[in-house]
């Protein structure tokens, strides 16, 4: 992509169900550049920030879901916990969070913009999120 002049973003998260969301925020990411990468946790990097009983549903279903979608052109496990390894390798031109982040919060920032690249920090859906959803579930089935 990048012989071809092509801009490559990426984004980074655990994407375990998949939820209105997450599909904004990745058209939002993709609308950045020509390509999108989205960088998705690994069952055990998951595990390690979510807690146990997580990730709901693994990686390989977690990446294959990612990767059917239009905006979405390679997805990338990421064992780390965070991604500034992996963004050093790759070198976007925009790496995408949502805006439940700051700049400041984004340990990789430093990573990318060093690189000559920008952070984008794209809009939310209000209310939604997986823990919510989880939650949500969870007092549905409390006795």
């Amino acid at each position: 992509w990048r012989r071809a002049g092509r801009r490559i973003a990426t984004t980074n998260g655990c994407f375990d169900l998949l939820h209105p969301g997450h599909l904004a925020a990745l058209d939002e990411a993709r609308r950045q550049a020509d390509h999108l990468v989205v960088l998705c946790n690994s069952d055990a990097s998951v595990s390690r920030s979510k807690g146990p009983g997580r990730p709901l549903l693994g990686f390989d279903q977690r990446a294959a879901v990612l990767a059917g979608l239009a905006s979405v052109d390679l997805v990338v496990a990421l064992d780390a916990d965070e991604p500034s390894a992996l963004l050093e390798q790759l070198r976007p031109d925009v790496h995408v969070k949502g805006a439940d982040y700051t700049l400041e919060q984004l340990v990789e920032a430093p990573t990318v913009l060093d690189a000559g690249g920008r952070i984008h920090l794209a809009g939310l859906v209000d209310g939604l999120s997986t823990t919510s959803i989880t939650d949500d579930l969870a007092r549905r089935e409390a006795p």
